[in-house]
């Protein structure tokens, strides 16, 4: 890890280029292979799950991608908090009322939790997702636990106020940055492709929850749409074209792929460095 830094870096000074990082807040070593994949006839065993936001940013704006979860999620889940990812952006210095973009990926309690604390953002989503988490499906107990009602109804309210952009399918929001419908996962889970210094980069997000979901074309143990799913690896591979620029949405292996720096203590992972080669041809092989 590099020496510490006071503040995250400003970025590029190009419009439509941007460094990206990824901030874990928390993590679970407990978890199991078999949730990992719908399949289970494979050999059970350790495979730890991080959790992450993202900062894209140049010169020109900064952008969130994703939120995490918050302390009252935290009490309510049984899944502790290693840092509260908006005291974490405060940390690296970005404050969060003054953020005036946020995508989220998808509506899932770990990543759209702690909306309220973007005074004055607009929010990034698919139309898609925000019908489905308001939809029928959620008076089934098995469909909506990954929700947090209390997210949804704040997009409600925001949407109300004219701060969410509904996206249907493929948009360019800002330059250097497209969104792209990746369902499966959720009904409307978007992808977020970025242009970087070394390319553009996909944080596919749970569309691949860990790189071996995409390498083995196996879907995540929480798939809604299995057919879906398989259609939105191929759009990955489409909008990647090497698995050097997929960013999956929770593998801890993207610590070890990619150098880190120190921001004030708080650990950002640079995804728009360049990765250790040998460490992808070993994940090609897996």
């Amino acid at each position: 890890m590099n020496p510490d830094l006071d503040r995250v870096p400003a970025g590029p000074e190009q419009t439509d280029i941007y460094d990206v990082y990824a901030l874990r807040y928390t993590w679970n070593d407990r978890r199991r292979i078999h949730e990992n994949f719908l399949r289970r006839d494979m050999l059970d065993g350790p495979m730890p799950i991080d959790f992450y936001i993202w900062i894209l940013r140049n010169q020109h704006r900064t952008v969130i991608v994703d939120t995490g979860f918050g302390r009252r999620a935290e009490a309510e889940r049984g899944q502790s908090l290693e840092i509260d990812p908006i005291e974490a952006l405060r940390i690296i210095g970005i404050e969060p009322d003054e953020v005036e973009d946020v995508v989220l990926t998808h509506l899932h309690y770990d990543h759209a939790g702690n909306i309220d604390k973007f005074a004055r953002a607009r929010f990034h989503v698919q139309e898609a997702e925000v019908a489905y988490a308001t939809g029928s499906c959620m008076g089934s107990a098995a469909m909506r636990y990954t929700f947090d009602v209390e997210n949804v109804a704040q997009i409600v309210r925001l949407t109300f106020a004219e701060r969410v952009v509904h996206h249907c399918g493929t948009a360019e929001p800002f330059p250097g940055i497209s969104l792209h419908l990746l369902p499966g996962h959720s009904e409307g889970l978007q992808g977020v492709r970025v242009d970087t210094r070394r390319g553009p980069l996909l944080l596919a997000c749970d569309a691949s929850v860990y790189f071996s979901n995409y390498i083995r074309r196996a879907p995540f143990g929480i798939t809604i749409d299995v057919r879906d799913t398989l259609a939105a690896f191929r759009s990955i591979a489409r909008l990647t074209g090497s698995i050097a620029h997929l960013i999956p949405g929770h593998d801890p292996l993207i610590r070890k792929l990619y150098p880190s720096i120190s921001v004030a203590g708080v650990e950002l992972v640079a995804l728009h460095a360049k990765p250790d080669p040998a460490r992808f041809e070993e994940l090609r092989g897996g």
